[in-house]
């Protein structure tokens, strides 16, 4: 029997062994899409214990919390910091076959040098190494990220976003790890939301138009705010859809659409797919015209239960998978590009797992000499970034595409301790490879195998977005 989270986790074979340890272990880390803070990085933020840094904003393991029967004041309420921890931990002992039980004992063992296992038993011994070890100056954001071999971190943003934080730290010459801002419009193409036009009133402010009454006006405010964020370093979009729309319209009818909108009336279903289509075709342009990659995040659906959305607002844990993801849409939304001549490199990720084939498919479609693997399946997501997700994912695209020029994983987080799942991804692709190796299925040839290693790791990301590091 193997011991718990040794040196071998995951690892089942020699070659497994091999290719993490001598190539994929030492290569650096490219965080292409995340959702930490930039401030915290810019003012170099000390945490004062385990639960501000692992627990807060952690809906992953809020909803792991809630499923096991725990108070919400434990959870996102009032409790202190300590009784938050100590329940955690509590619930931690019985996660068996989740990844947050791998996660967090990954990130207790690489931050904080405990290579026991955290249960009730354990809290108050953890919880006293843990603080001892965070009020120590090698434990401050940066530090955090300098030991974690990052070399480059992409934010996520929205238009109106100052940029202030990015701004300071590209002019800060003691800290070389880039921190570049990345483009999140969602706000300005919900046209069904409540606020939509209080936003369309800030977005004009910004940048210096009377007012934004038009969809014309939308799209020139836009772009103003895109050169912004390209001369802040911006290299890539991200969009969180539903699913990827294709509802064509005419520019007559999505004006209509627009000012019945700031009339304040309501639109249908299909007048809001015929704006957010609109929308879409217009970003992607922009990035063609923009060289930047478009992320699109979907078959989501979010903010299930509508008492604690109420309550305590979006991002708390209660979203699922949407099952409606049509492929036929995507490869439609796709092809109006291509039509062109303005398809951006383009990543997709969906939610739903039984998506994988068709993406996979969609991806074939639209290949061309451009980049390398220029449209991308994305890195396993949210739901789905744990073994066997991550695994059923990579063997999709390898069965009907390029594994070879994946552009690798993403921490997706907004914990500076998440990190160690680019470990945890490593791993398994080193052992699904080392698997096949192993099983006769592709040479044992150390010098390609390592290069393919190595790519996914780290340098297929930096030259698929051409990041300059």
């Amino acid at each position: 029997m193997k011991a718990f989270l040794d040196k071998d986790f995951l690892l089942e074979t020699e070659t497994a062994a091999r290719l993490f340890h001598d190539y994929a272990e030492t290569t650096p880390i490219l965080d292409y899409h995340c959702h930490i803070n930039p401030r915290e990085i810019a003012e170099d933020r000390q945490f004062e214990n385990i639960t501000q840094v692992w627990l807060g904003g952690d809906h992953y393991k809020w909803r792991y919390m809630r499923s096991c029967g725990i108070e919400e004041k434990y959870i996102t309420g009032d409790a202190s910091d300590y009784d938050k921890f100590c329940t955690w931990a509590r619930c931690l002992e019985s996660a068996i076959g989740n990844p947050l039980f791998h996660w967090s004992h990954l990130e207790l063992q690489r931050y904080f040098g405990y290579n026991g296992v955290l249960n009730r038993k354990t809290a108050d011994q953890v919880w006293k190494l843990c603080n001892e070890k965070l009020a120590q100056p090698s434990m401050s954001v940066r530090n955090l990220i300098r030991q974690s071999n990052v070399t480059l971190i992409c934010t996520t943003d929205d238009p109106i976003d100052s940029l202030e934080w990015h701004k300071k730290l590209a002019e800060d010459p003691g800290f070389d790890v880039k921190v570049l801002p990345a483009w999140r419009p969602d706000r300005a193409m919900n046209i069904e939301k409540p606020d939509y036009l209080d936003y369309l009133d800030q977005l004009a402010s910004l940048t210096g138009l009377p007012e934004v009454s038009s969809f014309r006006a939308l799209r020139e405010a836009l772009k103003r705010r895109m050169e912004f964020f390209a001369s802040m370093g911006c290299r890539l979009s991200d969009h969180g859809l539903e699913y990827v729309m294709y509802c064509p319209a005419s520019e007559d009818e999505v004006e209509a659409i627009f000012l019945k909108r700031l009339n304040r009336m309501i639109l249908s279903h299909e007048e809001e797919m015929k704006f957010k289509t609109a929308f879409m075709l217009f970003a992607g342009r922009e990035y063609h015209r923009l060289d930047w990659a478009m992320q699109l995040h979907y078959g989501c659906k979010r903010d299930n239960n509508t008492l604690a959305y109420e309550k305590l607002g979006p991002d708390t844990g209660f979203d699922c998978i949407n099952n409606y993801a049509p492929s036929n849409q995507t490869a439609d939304f796709l092809n109006a590009l291509c039509l062109t001549q303005e398809l951006p490199r383009t990543i997709l990720y969906s939610l739903n797992p039984n998506d994988n084939q068709s993406i996979s498919t969609v991806l074939g479609c639209f290949q061309d000499s451009t980049a390398v693997a220029k449209i991308q399946q994305g890195s396993a997501w949210w739901f789905n970034d744990h073994k066997a997700g991550i695994q059923e994912q990579m063997t999709s695209l390898a069965n009907m595409g390029n594994l070879s020029g994946f552009i690798g994983m993403l921490t997706d987080s907004r914990s500076f301790l998440s990190y160690t799942r680019h470990e945890y991804f490593r791993r398994i692709l080193c052992n699904l490879i080392g698997g096949w190796v192993e099983n006769g299925e592709f040479p044992a040839d150390m010098e390609i195998l390592s290069e393919i290693v190595k790519n996914i790791s780290y340098y297929n990301a930096k030259n698929y977005f051409k990041f300059d590091i």
